[in-house]
């Protein structure tokens, strides 16, 4: 599949244009734990015109820099984030998969997201949109660094977690424990974001999508667990029990006081987001010095609603980032 580049070229969605970029992680680096971490520098890509106004853009757990892979419809040249318009940053989250984990909050991946800013000499981002566990880190960057961030975009996100939601974290967490400790780890993986998936999406979902068919013999999938199954086969292919356990335990871990954003904040929920409970949104929006905008919408898609509710969520970007697209810019970065 591919998409339009303003240059008049046709590139893949997975291969947007845009550079990578780099900064050292110092060797004095702690996290707040006090643990380091195994990685020597921090990733990230930037997209867009060279000189546009610089937005950073940071999904769940499992984005990552290359941006058009996990949100082609909203960053994308003439999309709600407009790459005719801004630049784009965005960025691989830590720990990596093939590195120890750690016990690493919000706040930890804010501090390297300025590491990775500083090493740009970019000392302050126009606006921060932020989906999921990405929203809070957002939340997490205009608490710590009031001074480096005009707009933060909260998307299916809130200042804390919510204890139900901890409580099925925690048990894909012993999931994942429990199969690496016993040499199965590809499969606990898989089980793990099945349980996952099921609270991403809602009841009335899978209730129109699939039949309650039973299989021949107990223990057999029904048809929802042959979609599960899937979903969760291929994510044992992309990370791995130490890194899910400590991103996990990093969304448990946050608590940003609504108070310490200081800069303009839009927030965007769901009222069948299971998750993130649309009264958490009401409260961070409600005790938040500087609201922008409060957005609520039902959603078929419950948690996942950042990523298929295109025209709401689409409008709502659109309307957050329009002051930055008052000047076209036209010269995209190599």
């Amino acid at each position: 599949m591919a998409s339009p580049d303003p240059t008049g070229q046709d590139w893949p969605v997975d291969e947007a244009p845009g550079r990578d970029v780099r900064a050292p992680i110092p060797g004095e680096f702690r996290l707040e734990s006090g643990e380091r971490l195994a990685a020597a520098e921090i990733v990230g890509r930037v997209h867009g015109p060279v000189n546009g106004p610089l937005v950073v853009v940071a999904g769940g757990i499992s984005s990552g820099r290359f941006v058009s892979r996990w949100w082609s419809w909203a960053v994308r040249p003439g999309g709600p984030v407009d790459l005719d318009r801004v630049r784009v940053l965005a960025v691989d989250l830590l720990p990596g998969k093939d590195e120890p984990g750690v016990t690493i909050t919000t706040t930890d991946q804010a501090r390297l997201l300025a590491l990775l800013l500083d090493a740009l000499d970019e000392p302050r981002v126009e606006a921060f949109v932020g989906a999921s566990y990405g929203g809070c880190i957002g939340l997490a960057f205009a608490a710590a660094f009031p001074e480096r961030v005009g707009h933060v975009v909260a998307i299916s996100a809130a200042h804390r977690s919510h204890p139900a939601a901890t409580a099925w974290r925690g048990v894909q967490r012993r999931l994942l424990a429990f199969a690496r400790d016993c040499g199965r780890e590809a499969e606990g993986v898989a089980l793990a974001r099945e349980l996952a998936m099921a609270t991403y999406r809602t009841p009335e979902e899978f209730a129109l999508r699939f039949a309650a068919t039973p299989p021949v013999e107990a223990g057999a999938p029904y048809p929802v667990c042959d979609y599960l199954i899937a979903r969760g086969a291929g994510y044992a292919e992309v990370t791995s029990a130490a890194r899910w356990i400590a991103l996990s335990d990093s969304l448990d871990r946050h608590d940003v006081a609504p108070e310490a954003v200081q800069c303009a904040l839009t927030v965007i929920g769901f009222t069948s987001d299971q998750l993130v409970p649309i009264e958490d949104s009401r409260e961070l929006a409600g005790r938040a010095p500087h609201l922008r905008r409060l957005v609520e919408a039902p959603s078929i898609f419950g948690h996942d609603a950042f990523l298929k509710e295109r025209e709401l969520v689409g409008r709502a970007l659109h309307d957050a980032l329009s002051p930055l697209y008052a000047t076209p810019h036209r010269e995209i970065a190599a």
